[in-house]
């Protein structure tokens, strides 16, 4: 039986409004909180599935060679020693060669309480060689995340505090 370790929940909408003007500039604030009213939280879509899809907020329009920086609206409670791994959706992947900017996300257990509130963003590119323009509703499935379990070496003394998202542990 799957272990239960972490849970999905929505950032706060002060939060969700500062990433999301970010990316998408300034917007009526009653349509903003709307967006913010219709967020999903992530699920799996069956009982075998062993990714949880994360949901578009609005619609998108990614065409080839384009980037897109997705405020989810979402962060993670995990327990210590799980981290949550971000994929595409294998059909966009496949279908779009729709890529995560980064490869595969990683969302450390630490990263809940960081000044940001843990909000999980994804910044995709459409690499489609074909000219294939991708088109997804809000609330379309976009990406999947994975929870893994995880072990340190046995003289790690790190107790370093986290406190911002990404690249925030690079320069230590």
């Amino acid at each position: 039986m799957a272990k239960r370790i972490a849970q999905f929940e929505k950032v706060s909408f002060g939060q969700f409004k500062e990433g999301f003007f970010d990316t998408f500039g300034q917007t009526e604030e009653e349509k903003l909180q709307e967006i913010y009213e219709e967020i999903r939280l992530p699920k799996r879509a069956t009982a075998g599935s062993a990714g949880y899809d994360f949901y578009t907020p609005v619609p998108l329009t990614v065409r080839p060679g384009e980037t897109v920086k997705i405020p989810t609206g979402i962060r993670v409670k995990m327990d210590p020693d799980w981290v949550l791994k971000c994929y595409p959706r294998s059909g966009l992947g496949f279908k779009y060669r729709l890529q995560l900017n980064n490869t595969v996300g990683i969302i450390d257990s630490d990263y809940y309480g960081s000044d940001n509130e843990g909000h999980i963003f994804a910044k995709l590119t459409n690499d489609s060689k074909e000219g294939k323009v991708v088109e997804l509703k809000a609330g379309a499935g976009f990406m999947q995340g994975i929870f893994v379990e995880y072990g340190i070496t046995v003289d790690d003394d790190v107790t370093e505090v986290r406190n911002g998202g990404f690249g925030s542990t690079s320069d230590r």
